[in-house]
């Protein structure tokens, strides 16, 4: 390990990565935090679209609102795209490995392309729930703020699971009112609720997402499972996308390969024959095949987004478990993660996903190698 980390090749190697995924996700995150904020905002009869979140989020937040939560980001993709890349290089090599020809079939492109997607499922999941909700943060109008007298007065129940918990006095009031038409012994029932961590905003309801967009929020009120929520939609839709991808982008690649031999004399045996492709004609062919995969696993991606809005906390959870309570929808949603609710909804966003990942896959493959040519020449 320690002559892999001081070789230079490496390491030339790591830094294009960083430096292309960093660039392409720079350019192309404003239209990632529309998309999420369409997918999530959505509903079957109200269904948004990009001019209004883009009006909505510059009102609320500004210019720099389009830009929150990408340092996680950025860190989730370089490690998922190098965990996805590196990986599908790996299998690949394993099915090159005593050919003539320095060739991978289409359908071995696709297994090893859905493999890779979902090793990079598992890795990039912690870093899109925060965000996914630190988008849905910038375009959503958050509450006023508490006295600090209010927010000391919470039970150490509540305490422990949120330890940022502002309570909302409005909705508490509110259901004392409610309450006060019982006949009650208790002395203090504001104070029993206030303990009650079912009654912790007030209403009964779980809290907003807008409120539990921080990772220590995330981990203290829902534990670290929630970390990987949407997992089984994240899975498909990841290995969909790989699969799809590195299938179309070796066909592509192949194509352009006996584009080029027509007219060489004499033909070439094999494609080392042929030479080297232009970095912009490999570039330009992992920007379609990105494409093509977006719109292939589009209606998963938008199932992921939703369910990762969802704040679900511990104690709930734990009656879930309690009671044996079933994923409603059928055998196709509930293994692959959808909400029957969305059925109608799935396909939002779908061409700003499809120009985002067309964009970010040109601008990565090209600025990789790009920055390898330039380097290593060096």
């Amino acid at each position: 390990m320690d002559d892999l980390l001081k070789n230079q090749l490496f390491a030339t190697h790591a830094i294009a990565t960083a430096g292309s995924v960093t660039l392409g996700t720079a350019l192309t995150y404003p239209l990632d935090t529309i998309k999420v904020l369409v997918q999530v905002g959505s509903a079957s009869h109200k269904q948004l679209t990009a001019a209004q979140i883009f009006h909505r989020v510059r009102s609320l937040s500004g210019y720099s609102g389009f830009y929150t939560g990408f340092g996680w980001c950025t860190l989730g993709r370089i490690s998922g795209l190098g965990v996805r890349f590196g990986f599908y290089e790996l299998l690949a090599a394993f099915c090159k490995d005593g050919r003539e020809d320095n060739y991978v079939y289409v359908s071995e492109g696709f297994l090893a392309g859905s493999a890779a997607g979902f090793l990079e499922s598992i890795i990039n999941s912690p870093f899109e729930i925060i965000k996914v909700r630190s988008q849905v943060t910038s375009g959503s109008k958050l509450p006023s703020s508490t006295s600090v007298t209010e927010r000391k007065a919470v039970g150490p129940m509540i305490a422990r699971l949120w330890p940022n918990y502002k309570p909302d006095i409005k909705a508490l009031n509110h259901s004392l009112g409610l309450l006060s038409t019982l006949s009650t012994k208790h002395p203090n029932l504001s104070g029993a609720l206030r303990e009650y961590p079912w009654m912790m905003t007030g209403s009964g309801k779980p809290p907003p997402v807008t409120s539990v967009s921080r990772l220590s929020d995330i981990i203290s009120l829902e534990g670290w499972g929630a970390l990987w929520r949407g997992f089984r939609s994240g899975v498909v839709r990841d290995s969909v996308f790989g699969g799809v991808f590195f299938s179309s982008w070796e066909f592509l690649h192949q194509a352009m390969l006996d584009w080029k031999a027509v007219g060489m004399d004499p033909p070439p045996r094999y494609n080392e024959e042929v030479g080297p492709l232009s970095p912009v004609a490999v570039s330009a062919a992992a920007g379609f095949s990105g494409s093509i995969a977006a719109v292939a696993s589009h209606c998963f991606d938008t199932a992921k987004s939703r369910s990762q809005c969802i704040v679900l906390p511990r104690y709930i959870s734990m009656e879930r478990r309690f009671l044996k309570w079933k994923v409603p929808g059928n055998r196709f949603e509930r293994l692959s993660g959808i909400h029957p609710a969305d059925r109608n909804i799935l396909f939002q966003g779908i061409w700003l996903r499809t120009a985002r990942c067309g964009l970010a896959s040109f601008m990565i493959v090209g600025c990789y190698f790009s920055a390898i040519d330039r380097l290593v020449s060096k």
